[in-house]
């Protein structure tokens, strides 16, 4: 199969690793702000998604309690391999209770990695992350273990998700980082004081998830309903008042969009698109049209005035509601066991 468009190229980091300027986040796939898809109508997403010239696929072993990363390996076996740039995660355990565990110890390290090879069906896995940090682990064991993975050639590059500055410039002196995973988007920026600058100091990619606030300046909440089973209702910004509070900031960039010749989630998106091409956005969807319409993002040619502009027409002071707040081990745990469908 070839892409029949061609999406610009950037270097993710200075190791070497080269992907689409455009990521897809595969999480949404296996449920979360919308019902799971089946294994076939997920395969077709993603087929697509590489039709249209997108060439990095982000998952994780918690997605879907691992069916995600089963789903995708399915749509891998169509693919040509040597094209593609495959992410997944590992470090967060569900357990019956549904309390959360963070494990970063060396066994389960390669335990993981292992069963993550075998579930995507893959000889070696692109950018292996840590999804989140064992605090009750030295960084540089579980850095040593993704070292001698890499040696392996069961990885090609390591990353680390919601890693704080300290934990950065440690495992980046065992072995090099090559992508840092973080929220970043219009509605959420705190990355910009510390880990950005951090990052390109050390010369290290940043993977922007929920690039468009999840959801929020494609509308969710807004001017299309929060699915019952979505987890987005129980996030801070997007309930009671916050909600309300937040519906100004869109309002800002719906307006801004009509002058820019384009959707609210476009402007959004081109936005982050222009801060560097050291950041990888990874947007997901369920919709093809979606899909288009995020790529459409791309052709937006923004000057630094423009910037400045949208950037002050949502001023981050002046969000209500945390990004995540004590929602994450509900959400971790309602994700998780949400039943594949396999079909």
């Amino acid at each position: 199969m070839e892409e029949r468009n061609q999406i610009p190229r950037i270097k993710l980091g200075s190791q070497g690793l080269e992907v689409s300027k455009l990521g897809f986040g595969c999480a949404g796939l296996s449920g979360i702000y919308n019902a799971p898809l089946s294994h076939a109508d997920g395969c077709s997403i993603i087929m697509e998604v590489f039709n249209r010239g997108i060439t990095f696929f982000d998952t994780a072993e918690i997605y879907g309690d691992t069916d995600n990363e089963i789903m995708l390996g399915k749509a891998l076996k169509k693919l040509p391999r040597e094209k593609i740039q495959l992410a997944t995660k590992f470090g967060i355990i569900i357990q019956q209770d549904g309390q959360v565990i963070i494990k970063g110890t060396p066994e389960y390290v390669r335990r993981s990695c292992e069963a993550s090879l075998k579930r995507l069906g893959v000889d070696y896995i692109d950018l292996y992350y840590a999804h989140r940090i064992d605090t009750s682990v030295p960084i540089e064991d579980t850095m040593m273990e993704l070292k001698k993975l890499v040696e392996e050639g069961k990885i090609k590059y390591v990353g680390l998700s919601e890693a704080n500055p300290d934990t950065i410039r440690r495992a980046h002196s065992v072995h090099p980082i090559t992508a840092i995973q973080m929220e970043y988007s219009l509605l959420t920026r705190e990355i910009e004081c510390e880990i950005i600058p951090l990052c390109r100091e050390l010369g290290i990619g940043i993977v922007a998830y929920s690039p468009l606030g999840r959801g929020f300046f494609g509308g969710k909440g807004i001017v299309e309903n929060i699915p019952s089973e979505s987890v987005l209702g129980e996030i801070q910004r997007f309930s009671g008042g916050n909600m309300e509070k937040n519906k100004t900031h869109y309002a800002s960039i719906a307006k801004l969009s009509v002058k820019y010749r384009c959707s609210p989630s476009q402007l959004a998106l081109a936005w982050l698109l222009h801060q560097g091409d050291d950041i990888l956005p990874i947007p997901g969807t369920t919709k093809i049209e979606n899909l288009e319409n995020n790529i459409g993002s791309l052709d937006l040619k923004l000057s630094q005035e423009d910037l400045r502009t949208i950037s002050e027409s949502v001023p981050i002071d002046e969000v209500a509601g945390e990004r995540e707040s004590d929602v994450f081990s509900k959400y971790c745990w309602e994700f998780a066991i949400t039943p594949p469908k396999t079909g």
